[in-house]
């Protein structure tokens, strides 16, 4: 059936200006995640027209549609289910929402998961126009899609095999960070806070454990896909080339990216928007990155707009030494954690070629 005939639509709410007034939630684009599921760490609240609110309160179950927005990357059209059971909570008039007209023929979880592979399909890039740099969902296009309707009990037993799935990479998601946390409590416990100290141990100048140099410039047409040396940029990798001079050592971001702490044992030839350590002194690279990462780079960066890390700042700030076989005891520790953390990533990515898989076979 078409998706306009077994839902009705409602539109957005805006902020109230003729009394009375009532302080609602709304949810906005930003609550949407990449993998259209909810999202309630930033909730707005605006003041509402009482009379506006009262047609356009979210009951659980109804299903929010990203109209307006999106991005190069990104169309619009996500879907996420509001699965809230109380409160006042509305929708910004960036969204509409569908309600379904009949929840004994339609499940709200099985129409948001066609929808959800709809949008995965890139069917609603086809029904975007772009007006003053946003996209516009073409909702009455949108509410022309045929939707599968199977029995409902048949509708459940789809939704509840791939919810077992998305609860798997949740919880594998979950196991990635609470290795990372167990690395940082190795790392304190082992060291204690480099700040304050606490275990005593020697001090020097961070310019003599490792001298931050600023990267280099390679023009666009020097970079391929097929070199040899990796080009970082503030976002990662952005091409490869076939030079000489290279150099390992630990990477940050100059300006932008500051606070985000990389070791790279492999040689690589950086650019001009991160710093790399051309001389780490012998010390482990591992036992570095954790070192500066709790440093918090952030505190030397100056200048207004866009923030620079102030290199000669930091590099004589006072910083712990520690006898280079215990970094290495440390870098092994980690070394463990990092392999585990391999396992679980490709177990992540097993699973989500799983969820694919099940989407497209249901869906498509």
């Amino acid at each position: 059936m078409k998706l306009g005939d077994l839902t009705t639509t409602l539109n957005g709410l805006w902020v109230g200006k003729k009394p009375p007034f009532v302080n609602i939630a709304v949810i906005r684009n930003t609550n949407f995640t990449k993998d259209c599921q909810l999202d309630t760490t930033d909730i707005a609240y605006i003041d509402a027209e009482v009379k506006h609110f009262s047609t356009r309160k979210l009951q659980c179950g109804d299903i929010i549609i990203e109209k307006s927005g999106g991005s190069d990357k990104q169309p619009v059209g996500r879907p996420v289910l509001f699965n809230i059971p109380g409160g006042d909570y509305s929708f910004s008039n960036f969204t509409s929402t569908l309600r379904i007209n009949d929840r004994s023929k339609l499940h709200p979880s099985f129409l948001h998961k066609v929808l959800w592979a709809i949008y995965r399909s890139g069917r609603t890039a086809s029904m975007q126009s772009k007006t003053t740099g946003l996209r516009n969902l073409d909702f009455k296009s949108y509410l022309k899609l045929p939707i599968p309707v199977p029995p409902i009990q048949e509708q459940e037993r789809i939704v509840a095999e791939l919810d077992i799935l998305s609860e798997v990479i949740a919880k594998k998601k979950q196991q990635l960070e609470e290795l990372d946390k167990l690395a940082q409590s190795i790392f304190y416990d082992m060291f204690g806070d480099p700040i304050t100290n606490e275990k005593g141990w020697a001090v020097e100048k961070v310019i003599n454990a490792v001298s931050l140099q600023r990267g280099f410039d390679l023009p666009v047409q020097s970079r391929s896909s097929t070199g040899t040396i990796p080009i970082f940029g503030s976002n990662g990798i952005i091409g490869r080339h076939n030079v000489s001079k290279v150099e390992k050592g630990i990477i940050t971001g100059r300006s932008g990216t500051i606070g985000l702490v990389y070791s790279c044992e492999e040689p690589f030839w950086p650019l001009n928007t991160t710093l790399f350590s051309t001389n780490t002194h012998g010390n482990n690279l591992t036992f570095l990155r954790f070192l500066l990462s709790a440093f918090n780079l952030k505190r030397y960066a100056e200048g207004a707009g866009v923030p620079t890390l102030n290199r000669n700042l930091f590099h004589n700030e006072p910083i712990i030494s520690v006898p280079v076989p215990l970094q290495d005891l440390f870098a092994h520790k980690i070394e463990v954690i990092e392999k585990q953390k391999e396992l679980v990533k490709r177990s992540i990515v097993e699973t989500e070629t799983l969820f694919s898989s099940r989407m497209y076979y249901w869906f498509n």
